[in-house]
């Protein structure tokens, strides 16, 4: 399968990624969503910030999922697996309480990360609002970027 992650631009993340600092992509639910049972080992995830193209592409290594979550085993995971998500022990603080009303967490290992040539995503049918979606192969949703082959 092939996943397509939206991340916070100001968060900075896609370069984490690449540089291997982020070496765990998290995502943190109240129920659960994509790709929780949806995304295996071997999977590709393509990377972009929200309002630009896909420009990074990683290949999943290993998935852990945790239920009934509550306050401490959120701060728990964070304290264990957050500098992996890219967070620095200053804002574990901060990214706990994002989190402490969640019950689901998915840490998704990353593996082989790399840059790629930007492209688009048509969403159409996924839902304007959704920050991860779910296809048997990219193609499928692939589309030029804006003013390419001209």
């Amino acid at each position: 399968m092939d996943h397509v992650a939206y991340m916070k631009k100001e968060w900075g993340l896609l370069p984490k990624i690449l540089s291997g600092e982020k070496k765990i992509e998290s995502r943190w639910y109240k129920t659960k969503h994509l790709p929780w049972d949806k995304i295996n080992v071997g999977d590709r995830i393509f990377f972009k910030n929200s309002g630009e193209p896909v420009t990074v592409v990683s290949k999943v290594g290993k998935v852990i999922k945790f239920e009934s979550l509550t306050p401490k085993r959120i701060r728990k995971i964070l304290e264990k697996y957050g500098q992996d998500d890219g967070i620095t022990k200053d804002k574990l603080n901060y990214f706990y309480k994002l989190f402490v009303d969640k019950k689901y967490c998915l840490l998704i290992f990353l593996t082989g990360a790399e840059k790629i040539e930007p492209f688009e995503i048509d969403k159409r049918g996924f839902g304007q609002m959704a920050a991860w979606i779910t296809v048997e192969d990219i193609d499928i949703i692939k589309r030029e970027p804006a003013g390419a082959g001209r």
